[in-house]
């Protein structure tokens, strides 16, 4: 909230906060800021995928605490949201957050404790690993709508009975309109449907690391590939993250028609880094170098085949996939009986 006559909502979210955890939203002083604003910067410095964009960033900060703009800032919610203005600002990078949260932060860890793990699992089972619909379509059309890119060791198993269900039909429509992406080695695994022999999808280089790891099809996937039928991605603003990347491997690898908006320009993957007991970061750590381009869609986003509205763009893509369904079955040779 903050004070006033009337007294005006400053900003509003929801959190889960852990088991056993305490709220402790302790009003942030002077030291406190310093703190917050110094784990920043070097967590900045030391993993942001630009090294001269994150100094770009740090200098900025000092200039605004410089001009006094910290001084009143007593909330932890408000601080961490401006901080991400004014960095993003610098960087426009949509993947670069400073998070608050009202609860001391437990230590660490290399590793998630088994009951993380169990956690974790349970909660993307009870979500379905975020699809939502897989149906077909009248014309035997194929149509999966999925929100995320989930980790594959855990929901491996929700994609083949998705895509087992979908093995004969005449055409496929992945419904990216909602999702914000995820894991890249689910998309090479969902991808893996879609061609029937190696193919070079993705390449994310680590800036700290000096380290390139390479994202190709996979040599196997349980039940039927479906390489040879017409396959249609609709897309929509907030398509972000690796739902870009899914749509660009297979825009630019000529595997699927794009039907829709724009997307969203976010092609840098997120680690994050503890700052003090109730502030964290998530720092872009690297960034995709598509092989056939050789560069990404980091602010600028996918542009589609087909541009219509996001709400118009499972129609036209309908429409679409009939006609290349049809024309498809035209070109098959007569059987032959045999006598």
């Amino acid at each position: 909230m903050k004070a006033g006559q009337p007294t005006t909502v400053e900003n509003f979210g929801l959190r889960a906060i852990p088991p056993g955890a305490a709220v402790e939203n302790i009003p942030l002083d002077a030291a406190a800021r310093q703190r917050v604003l110094d784990g920043v910067a070097a967590n900045l410095k030391e993993y942001y995928v630009y090294p001269e964009t994150a100094q770009k960033m740090v200098d900025a900060l000092h200039s605004h605490q410089s001009a006094g703009d910290y001084d009143k800032v007593t909330d932890g919610d408000g601080f961490a949201m401006m901080l991400t203005r004014n960095l993003q600002d610098v960087s426009h990078d949509g993947h670069l957050h400073v998070m608050y949260a009202p609860y001391k932060l437990p230590p660490d860890r290399d590793e998630p404790s088994p009951d993380d793990k169990a956690r974790f699992r349970k909660d993307m089972e009870r979500d379905n690993c975020g699809f939502r619909k897989v149906e077909i379509l009248p014309g035997n059309i194929g149509y999966v709508k999925f929100d995320m890119f989930a980790n594959p060791d855990v929901c491996g198993p929700t994609v083949v009975a998705a895509m087992g269900f979908l093995a004969h039909v005449d055409a496929i429509i992945f419904d990216m309109r909602e999702n914000g992406g995820g894991d890249p080695a689910m998309v090479s695994f969902i991808a893996s449907y879609l061609f029937d022999k190696p193919t070079h999808l993705n390449d994310l280089y680590n800036r700290k690391e000096d380290k390139t790891t390479q994202y190709w099809t996979l040599p196997y996937v349980p039940g039927s590939r479906l390489a040879e039928i017409p396959a249609f991605v609709l897309t929509a603003k907030r398509t972000f993250s690796g739902a870009e990347e899914f749509t660009y491997d297979l825009k630019t690898q000529k595997r699927a028609t794009i039907v829709g908006e724009t997307t969203g320009g976010g092609a840098h993957p997120v680690s994050g880094h503890r700052v003090d007991d109730h502030f964290t970061i998530g720092v872009p750590f690297a960034r995709a170098v598509n092989p056939v381009t050789k560069t990404d869609w980091e602010g600028t986003g996918v542009t589609p085949d087909v541009p219509v509205a996001a709400a118009d763009a499972l129609e036209a893509a309908e429409k679409l996939a009939a006609e290349k369904a049809q024309a498809g079955k035209k070109s098959e040779p007569d059987n032959i009986p045999l006598k």
